[in-house]
């Protein structure tokens, strides 16, 4: 075994941010500094590059996750170092981290090995505040219905038909389903509610989808937070809220810029749950890095199925962006995993297994060829990985179309991630990319949803009840028909059952519900039994987290 992460990071050496955004030709004029190695950039000087012309953007995206893990964001940064180190000027964009995954099992979202973010704890943990003001704003905006509903009600919420919950940004499943408002007269009145985890919040979907301040005001204003008794529905700009909830988030809304360990530049702004909202950094961050450097490299939540499918239904959609290439992780682990091997053997040499799992890789390559966009599988390697099973898996995929370029950037940084950058750049500069969306708005919302289902998920259908069926058509009716739809799933399978590897088919997908995100402009379909606040597992990882004799963090990974 190797350092840890976080010895790994802690050894490297930094360079001032100023010398980071210098690289990009940022003024460190425009840069508002959190101390010598991360800063934010102006608005102003945003704007300023308007009329640029754009870079070449590719996303890396991943088959089915497996708790052997992939290596998403470790690819992501090992990608971008080595396509700067090949002269190709290169910035990465990526999701900032929530506390609950880092206390819980997932654990950060720096990367790993020699492919990592830095400063990693500091990226882990609380930042530049983005998060906490993102759940300040979503929680003024519940403090101002109560409050509203305290002093007379005057918009007339009806108690039954509030859908506004509050947020907390940890794993915590007693607060899953609460009653506010208890204690008396003096407390308010008592209703049903509970918290969602931050990252579930429309406020960080909002956040993550405004191209300004203008935007995100305008947007804030459109979250739905209630009803009357007559069923009309009452907006945060009914309440007057979206105005301090956009003070709230002015500074948060600037693009953070921080070092790779090789000192490359890297967005980190924003993180919407991958299952559960669209699972994409920032469109600031987005476009302001494609308006810096030749070649953008970012990342969505997941597989395919649920992060790809999101930044290409979605982002892309919304923010006139235009994919060139993208990138497909793998790992003969996972490979294994899903062709039928035990959590405990896959690292044992299993041909049998392997050519079982590359069905579930080959799905995920059809999904970027739904979407016209070029693909290129990243095998992400591991010390326990054969130079056999490698080839096993390259000749497997080939019949697909693609290449697959075996990447030891997690062992190696940049150095070790040259040949796939190259494979890269060379379908990012084909041309090839012929980028459309899945399905068309003027689709029902109904059929938009089918269509997802069928087309990427491999399943013969999707049901729901009739008041879920119901309330489908009235928010056709309501005028929100053209909105996209946003599945929210487990990540783990194709199916809504997480159990179910591999590539299955001829399953159907339970619709339990469906949310209007008006702010957002998306509906949120939840299907089967997805969560928007997760649990801690039996042994949390904050049971290793400590402060040491020395005063440094450890645990943190």
């Amino acid at each position: 075994m190797g350092k840890p992460d976080i010895e790994i990071a802690r050894d490297s050496a930094m360079r001032p941010i100023e010398d980071i955004a210098a690289g990009l030709g940022i003024p460190e004029d425009a840069l508002y500094r959190f101390g010598p190695h991360k800063a934010k950039v102006s608005l102003a000087f945003i704007d300023s590059l308007a009329e640029r012309p754009g870079g070449k953007l590719i996303l890396v995206t991943a088959m089915t996750p497996t708790p052997a893990g992939e290596g998403k964001t470790t690819t992501t940064v090992g990608l971008g170092d080595a396509l700067n180190r090949q002269g190709r000027k290169t910035a990465i964009c990526l999701r900032e981290p929530s506390l609950g995954p880092c206390f819980g099992i997932k654990g950060g979202a720096a990367g790993g090995g020699y492919a990592q973010v830095v400063p990693m704890e500091d990226i882990n943990l609380h930042f530049t505040g983005d998060f906490h003001a993102v759940g300040a704003a979503h929680n003024l905006l519940a403090a101002m219905l109560d409050n509203h509903v305290y002093w007379g009600n005057a918009l007339g919420f009806d108690f039954r038909r509030i859908v506004w919950r509050r947020v907390v940004d940890m794993n915590d499943r007693a607060l899953r389903s609460v009653v506010v408002g208890l204690g008396g007269t003096a407390n308010g009145f008592p209703h049903e509610s509970g918290f969602d985890i931050t990252v579930a919040s429309e406020v960080m979907a909002v956040f993550c989808l405004s191209a300004g301040l203008q935007e995100l005001n305008e947007r804030l204003g459109r979250i739905l937070v209630g009803y009357t008794r007559a069923r009309e529905p009452i907006r945060a700009t009914d309440l007057k809220a979206n105005g301090p909830m956009t003070v709230l988030l002015k500074d948060a809304i600037m693009p953070n810029l921080v070092q790779t360990l090789e000192n490359n530049p890297a967005f980190i702004h924003g993180g919407p749950f991958g299952n559960i909202a669209h699972g994409c950094n920032s469109v600031i961050a987005t476009r302001t890095a494609l308006k810096l450097a030749d070649f953008v490299v970012t990342e969505a939540g997941f597989g395919a199925d649920l992060g790809a499918e999101k930044f290409f239904d979605i982002k892309c959609r919304m923010a006139g962006l235009s994919p060139d290439a993208a990138v497909i992780v793998a790992t003969l682990r996972a490979l294994k995993m899903h062709g039928g091997a035990a959590r405990d053997a896959i690292e044992e040499p299993n041909t049998d297994a392997l050519g079982k799992g590359i069905a579930n890789l080959a799905r995920h390559i059809r999904i970027l060829k739904n979407f016209g966009v070029p693909a290129v599988v990243a095998l992400n390697r591991f010390a326990s990985d054969t130079e056999d099973e490698l080839a096993f898996v390259a000749d497997a995929v080939r019949p697909f179309g693609v290449e697959a370029v075996v990447s030891n950037h997690w062992a190696d940084g940049g150095g070790g991630a040259e040949a796939l950058a190259e494979a890269v750049a060379r379908l990012a500069e084909s041309g090839a990319s012929q980028f459309a969306p899945l399905y068309d708005l003027d689709m029902t919302l109904w059929n938009k949803a089918k269509t997802v289902a069928t087309a990427i998920y491999g399943a013969d259908d999707i049901i729901a009840e009739t008041r879920v069926r119901d309330r489908f058509r009235e928010l056709q009716s309501d005028g929100y028909g053209r909105y996209p739809v946003c599945m929210a799933k487990t990540q783990y399978s194709f199916s809504t059952d997480p159990s179910l590897k591999g590539a299955p088919t001829g399953h159907v997908v339970p619709i339990r519900d469906v949310q209007l995100a008006g702010g957002a402009e998306f509906l949120v379909v939840l299907c089967g039994a997805i969560m928007t606040m997760p649990g801690l597992p039996r042994a949390p990882a904050a049971e290793s987290i400590r402060i040491d004799e020395a005063g440094l963090v450890q645990g943190l990974f």
